[in-house]
């Protein structure tokens, strides 16, 4: 459950408090407990009553002359033992009045209980050191309510105006000043903000973070569970913040609150943030515009095996991006799966060294075609393995080239479960010779006299006819004509172009220009 500001508490450590100047004028020195320093300081309490422990309510440190205690060891070892049951953050004790020095008693009662003892040995008034902590409390509490109104009002702005994950965690590794990084229950990342560097320094490292994430907070590794209605299902984790425990827990839990709002507006799972951590990753490897060095602890992190793995990468065009994750589980495969622009989406597999990658892609391929909901005709376009990681985004561009190669024409192709580079021929070479203002003339030249709107039908029953290899059965069979029909059209066809198809070469020439032309206008 989120801390709310009524419950929660600024502090100050020991240690902390023992460095303000103020007390440092009193010559301190720690003389039990030095391993308990860290202990939050919550208020100062001035007491000299053996009993204590009654007036306490956890947190204090509790100051004294020891006035009551002197000439009684009973009372002066009950009086820690008071402490340290009240969960006092510490004792301090002003020599001078009552004892000269650190009375025995009191020193080894401190210790066998864990509660750090301290001595003043300069005179020094109680009142300077309560109002110096007292109000560095105050402010630090000021400071707190500041904080987590303003990241509350920031956080609730941007999920009313639709921002995606990726902006609420940035603004939230701006105020954090630190890496932030969002899980799934089983540590899987699903997003990240913080300055890149050091969020990928954390990721490099990630296995043992998430195990320390996951324990007990220590060194700036501060958490907040996500969830709601009884149900967790995943954890916000402020990476080595630098600043006051507390205050990094406040604003843990303020992000955690924008977190679950946002999904609730958002009618999601939490899955769909894993499917926007495997866009953004694959995204960026396709692009090329991050070395995909630098993209591997990105990898590893969303639970990507890496090491010692064969990588395929695929690239599925009228494939649905749930069904095809829910494929891979099915299957057993380890893979990423996202979707790229223009109705595609990019599958990576990590398979082990002694897998057959290509009898895995094709039964991949064939499961995919068969499962019910599935396109009528699913392309599944792959490149070759890839045994090295930097190869990859060289790979995912290849396959997604083969892809667009062929997803003009596939109807009239007969085309195996996975289309490859070499089954692409001149498509292929086309494709990537489009933007060619050479090329863009030689098809406007060719196909000068069926480039009018009205002039479609024949347009695509010229691409059909040339696709199948110059079959008229086959043609009159797609576009469900007769072959009479067909005939008339051909000749509408070569008398618009000036050609005779008949003929291989003004036929292939023509192909050319067909195959340009449909490249350009994707």
């Amino acid at each position: 459950m989120a801390t709310t500001l009524d419950t929660w508490e600024p502090a100050l450590s020991v240690r902390q408090v023992l460095t303000l100047e103020r007390v440092l004028a009193g010559e301190p020195e720690v003389v039990a407990g030095a391993r308990h320093l860290d202990r939050p300081v919550r208020w100062v309490h001035v007491a000299e009553a053996a009993d204590v422990g009654v007036m306490l309510s956890g947190g204090e440190m509790v100051l004294t002359t020891g006035v009551l205690l002197a000439g009684d060891e009973d009372k002066q070892a009950e009086y820690v033992r008071s402490l340290h049951r009240a969960e006092a953050a510490a004792v301090v004790l002003g020599l001078g009045r009552a004892f000269p020095a650190a009375p025995d008693v009191m020193r080894r009662a401190a210790e066998r209980c864990g509660l750090p003892m301290v001595v003043l040995h300069r005179p020094f008034p109680f009142a300077d050191l309560t109002e110096e902590v007292q109000s560095r409390l105050v402010r630090r509490k000021f400071a707190a309510v500041s904080l987590s109104e303003a990241v509350r009002t920031e956080l609730t702005a941007l999920i009313t105006a639709g921002a995606p994950l990726q902006r609420l965690l940035d603004d939230i590794a701006r105020h954090a000043a630190c890496p932030v990084v969002v899980t799934n229950l089983a540590h899987r990342v699903l997003g990240t903000a913080g300055e890149r560097s050091a969020v990928d320094d954390v990721l490099r490292d990630w296995e043992r973070i998430a195990r320390q994430a996951g324990g007990t907070e220590g060194d700036g590794w501060i958490r907040a569970e996500l969830g709601g209605r009884g149900e967790r299902w995943g954890r916000i984790v402020l990476c080595g913040y630098r600043g006051d425990t507390a205050t990094g827990r406040l604003l843990a839990d303020r992000a955690a609150e924008a977190l679950v709002l946002h999904r609730m507006l958002g009618g999601g799972a939490a899955c769909s943030w894993e499917e926007q951590s495997a866009q953004s990753l694959l995204t960026d490897l396709v692009s090329g515009v991050v070395p995909a060095r630098q993209l591997l602890p990105r990898a590893r992190a969303a639970g990507l095996p890496v090491n010692r793995r064969t990588f395929v990468p695929l690239v599925v065009r009228d494939g649905d991006t749930g069904r095809l994750d829910r494929l891979l589980r099915l299957l057993g495969l380890p893979g990423l799966v996202a979707e790229l622009a223009d109705g595609a989406t990019a599958v990576l597999l990590s398979l082990a060294r002694d897998q057959d990658a290509d009898a895995l892609a094709a039964h991949f391929a064939t499961r995919l075609r068969t499962e019910p909901g599935s396109a009528a005709r699913v392309i599944v376009a792959a490149a070759e393995p890839r045994a090295v990681w930097d190869d990859v985004p060289a790979g995912l561009r290849e396959a997604q080239h083969v892809a667009d190669a062929v997803a003009d024409s596939a109807a009239a192709l007969d085309l195996p479960p996975v289309v490859r580079l070499r089954d692409v021929h001149l498509r292929g070479l086309i494709r990537l010779l489009r933007d060619d203002p050479q090329v863009q003339s030689f098809a406007e030249r060719e196909l000068d006299g069926l480039l009018c709107e009205s002039d479609e039908d024949l347009l695509s029953v010229l691409r059909t006819y040339l696709a199948t290899g110059r079959n008229k059965s086959r043609t009159a069979q797609l576009h469900h004509v007769s072959r009479p029909a067909l005939y008339r059209r051909l000749e509408a066809i070569q008398g618009r172009l000036g050609v005779d198809l008949d003929d291989f070469e003004q036929a292939a020439s023509v192909h050319i220009a067909l195959l340009a032309h449909d490249a350009q206008q994707q």
